[in-house]
């Protein structure tokens, strides 16, 4: 299994999760499947088909976190000395050359990746654009409507 790149703030969300399925989802689904049991003819019952469904769902979850987590690379950005350059876990100011607007990313992994938190994924084009570009470089991005240009402002370990 390859590794999973992640920031030290996304893997303590990912860790966080998988705290809460463990101990509370997973009690909470198991109690409901014995209050389903409890009914009787379990071949006519909504209930314990749901939280049968449910559980497996939680057990997934748990399964798919704990793979990522044994996987992961834990990045602390504080911690990085790229000499300028743009590198996973890197806060990027950035400059769109077509109207003059600034826009701030950081680029995580794909767990953590929230455009609303300017947060994008290392496997997003802009991030792949970036990566290994430094402060006054421009570069171009393949977007939906087209190519467009930013000029890298500065590029931050936060």
């Amino acid at each position: 299994m390859s590794t999973v790149p992640l920031t030290k703030f996304g893997a303590e969300l990912l860790k966080q999760e998988l705290h809460q399925l463990k101990t509370k989802e997973r009690p909470s689904v198991i109690n409901a499947i014995s209050e389903a049991r409890a009914q009787g003819d379990l071949s006519e019952n909504a209930e314990y088909d749901a939280a049968k469904e449910r559980q497996s769902f939680i057990e997934g979850r748990i399964a798919e976190l704990e793979g990522k987590l044994s996987a992961a690379q834990i990045i602390d950005p504080t911690e990085l000395d790229a000499e300028g350059r743009v590198v996973f876990g890197s806060t990027v100011h950035l400059e769109d050359l077509e109207n003059a607007q600034k826009v701030t990313y950081q680029i995580v992994g794909e767990d953590e990746a929230d455009i609303k938190e300017k947060k994008v994924s290392i496997t997003s084009p802009i991030a792949r654009a970036l990566i290994g570009k430094y402060a006054g470089d421009v570069v171009g991005v393949q977007a939906p409507s087209g190519v467009r240009e930013y000029e890298v402002l500065d590029v931050l370990y936060i």
